[in-house]
């Protein structure tokens, strides 16, 4: 009797829609602040780095770096005062708590992009191609402008002591 009503407040109390979001995937959280009389809306961007709880009482905590200094925010859920959660990217990890990123600094706390599902992989792999091309015809266009400026030869310089009128001395001093 006394679960089924607890389940019943709870469920009154749980958010319609959550998005779908994992440990290790990258989020936007938009906060409501309230300010006096105003409201505003703050982004808490960051990796979830744990989850915990269930029901009404699960919240997740989101990690990022401001300043060099690590930041984490818990957040509810099921918060009203939490308007959306936006998921970035999708981390690939093999642990439920990323409590070790907290020992690391610049690029090892970096995590491998997680690929969802076949029509997600074919994108992915459309994109890396995409990128592989565009570095290559970067590649070229930076020999070709190599190559120009060999054949264009090397530029004249200007000698030290060169009067105003842009003529030098074959000795380079005074005429």
């Amino acid at each position: 009797m006394q679960n089924a009503l607890m389940e019943l407040v709870e469920k009154t109390s749980m958010r319609e829609s959550v998005p779908h979001f994992e440990i290790g995937d990258t989020v936007d959280v938009h906060v409501r602040i309230l300010e006096g009389d105003k409201e505003r809306i703050q982004i808490f961007n960051g990796v979830v780095i744990a989850r915990s709880g269930a029901g009404v009482r699960e919240v997740f905590t989101v990690r990022r770096i401001v300043a060099g200094e690590g930041v984490e925010r818990t957040f509810p859920v099921h918060s009203p005062r939490i308007a959306d959660i936006a998921v970035k990217r999708s981390g690939k990890v093999r642990r439920a708590k990323l409590y070790y990123l907290r020992d690391r600094v610049g690029k090892a706390v970096r995590l491998k992009e997680r690929v969802r599902g076949k029509a997600t992989e074919a994108e992915a792999a459309a994109v890396r191609t995409q990128k592989r091309e565009a570095r290559k015809a970067k590649k070229a266009a930076k020999i070709e402008a190599r190559a120009q400026r060999a054949a264009e030869g090397p530029k004249p310089r200007a000698k030290k002591g060169a009067s105003e009128n842009g003529e030098s001395s074959p000795e380079g001093g005074e005429s």
